[in-house]
Formats: structure tokens, sequence, C-alpha cells
């Protein structure tokens, strides 16, 4: 143990791996990174799909401020329609996390889920996340500030057609306190294997 260290380190993921044992990334030599990003691939692998899933199971019990059914009831009941309408396994998890950043990240949850899955899923959904906000404009016409042609800029682009129907079935409409959700459980192996796919940069991102 490092002197002044104190002993309640946070445990490692598995019993056999090894702490880097420097207080300052200045000091980490070749060795130890290489040591780090070792275990740095096996922990995500493990451990992503459960972090993320977590950001969604911890706003269960969430008030609402006005609608019918708060944040995550909304991201089930979205799931839960892809689901039975037959999309795919993708377009299921994007619909059950296109708005897991709405309480902690409001003005730009679309950016946050987008940031979240972009890696992991096709260039399609990585566009229908970063501009559904804007398309969700079409179906507020009464609400102050909202232009509901604000999408019009983007017509005719490839993936116009369905951010605008998974807006029109699977967002706005997806408030219904009535609607019989299916329980998180059932998405939980979706999202594992979304995350196990092999990570890429998606197109518009900055190295």
């Amino acid at each position: 143990m490092i002197a002044g260290m104190p002993s309640s380190r946070s445990p490692l993921l598995k019993k056999n791996w090894r702490y880097v044992e420097k207080l300052s990334l200045e000091e980490f030599q070749p060795d130890d990174w290489t040591l780090l990003n070792a275990q740095r691939e096996l922990f995500y692998g493990a451990e992503q799909a459960r972090h993320v899933l977590r950001l969604l199971a911890a706003s269960k019990d969430d008030p609402t401020f006005g609608y019918m059914v708060n944040n995550y009831r909304h991201s089930l009941q979205s799931a839960s329609m892809a689901l039975r309408d037959g999309l795919d396994e993708e377009d299921v998890v994007v619909a059950l996390l296109h708005d897991v950043g709405f309480t902690a990240c409001p003005a730009m949850h679309g950016e946050f889920a987008a940031a979240l899955l972009g890696a992991y899923v096709s260039e399609r959904n990585y566009w229908m996340l970063r501009h559904h906000q804007v398309f969700q404009q079409f179906h507020s016409p009464t609400e102050p500030g909202a232009d509901p042609n604000a999408r019009e800029r983007w017509r005719g682009h490839p993936y116009f057609e369905w951010t605008a129907a998974f807006v029109a079935r699977y967002d706005q409409a997806a408030t219904d306190p009535a609607y019989d959700c299916l329980p998180l459980e059932t998405f939980e192996p979706m999202v594992a294997r979304i995350f196990a796919r092999t990570p890429r940069r998606p197109a518009g991102v900055p190295s």
C-alpha cells in the first residue's frame, strides 16, 4: 500500500485484477497503461450496458411536471410499442433510450442519446436521435416558441422519413397512462447485445 493512501479503495471488478498504484496520470508508465487499458476493455464489456440501464431505472418512481406518465414509463411505452410493431432489436433499444437524458440534459437530450448510443447503432438511428427533438415540434403547433416547420430544413435527407415516423409513432404518442408497458427486464438482454457490438465512429463526429 502507498504511504498515506486510505485502505478503503474501490473494489476491482475481478479478483485477479491489479490496481495502478499511482496518484496522478503523469506518473503512469507504459506498463501501467497496458494494464489499465486491458482491464478497461473488459470492464466496459461487463458493465456498460448495466450502467446505461441504471440511468433509466433510476427514474422509475420520479414525479412528472405535467405529462400523465414520467419519463421512465414513456420510455417503456415507446420500446414496448416498437417491439410489438415488429421493429428490429436496434430500433427497440433506441426507442427505450431515446429520452434517457430527458431530465439530466433537457435542452439537448437528443444529442445526449446520440452520444450515448451513436458508436453502437446505425447512422440512421444516430441521425434520428440527434434530430428527434426538432421533429417533435411538428406535433406541438400550439406550444409557445415551437416551429412546426423546423424539420423542413432536412426534407429530402435519407433519414428524414424514419425520424418523422419514429417521432409520430413512438415519441409524441407514447404518453398513455393506461398502456400496458413491458417491464424493463424484457429489454435488458437487447441493450446488452447492442453495447456488445464493436464501437464505431458515427459520420460527422470529429476524431
